[in-house]
């Protein structure tokens, strides 16, 4: 069973007559352990891409499973459930809440998942230790680098143990020394733990991580 599969994915932006079809027929499967990198030109539909994989979009016709469970097809609330403990996503801004700690953010990530409070504690303290970050658990948003925003995004995303890391520019934002911690550490910490991780992206720092490319143009995989 792999972490996550994709087939024949087609996902529309619009309706009617102003319809566009962004993804046609996408079949794609990762799994545990390995890194993969999605690359093509801006409107080439990776964005899209990593939102109905993580099931934030629903297609209009294709099957998304995620660590064997099947997207779309009982209620609402019962794929975001899934979804919430499968899933950890990172985006090229951090979107780390500005009235909460940087271990308040982490922490709230894992309550939402449904974790234990202390289990979520202890990965936490954990999580923020291996990613340099210990010693800055009690300090706020506004106080950090950009790097570091990133960083605490990383631990917010795996706190809960997830099946599926998706990434869209996580390191888009960031200057080269910040970019390369950020995917060392997202690159390292997902491998010791088995996930499937896709990560969108035009930086070429990532690369060096990939255990393999594929490449969209056009709704379409090239390879």
């Amino acid at each position: 069973m792999m972490p996550l599969e994709l087939e024949n994915i087609v996902k529309t932006r619009g309706s009617g007559r102003h319809a566009v079809e962004v993804l046609h027929g996408v079949t794609l499967a990762v799994g545990a352990g390995e890194f993969v990198l999605l690359k093509g030109p801006s409107g080439s539909g990776k964005t899209t891409l990593l939102a109905v994989g993580g099931g934030i979009l629903t297609p209009e016709a294709g099957v998304v499973h995620i660590g064997g469970y099947r997207l779309h097809e009982r209620s609402r609330a019962e794929d975001r459930r899934r979804r919430g403990a499968a899933v950890g996503f990172v985006f090229q801004r951090s979107n780390l809440l500005p009235h909460l700690t940087v271990r308040e953010n982490v922490l709230l990530m894992g309550r939402i998942a449904g974790q234990s409070a202390g289990d979520t504690l202890s990965q936490a303290e954990e999580l923020l230790e291996r990613l340099g970050l210990g010693a800055l658990g009690r300090r706020y948003p506004r106080e950090l680098s950009g790097g570091e925003e990133q960083r605490v995004a990383v631990a917010r995303a795996l706190v809960h143990r997830p099946g599926v890391i998706l990434a869209d520019e996580p390191t888009g934002n960031l200057d080269g020394k910040s970019g390369q911690a950020v995917a060392e550490s997202l690159a390292a910490l997902a491998r010791q733990r088995g996930a499937a991780v896709v990560v969108a992206t035009h930086d070429p720092r990532i690369e060096p991580f990939a255990s393999r490319t594929i490449r969209i143009e056009d709704g379409k995989i090239l390879q």
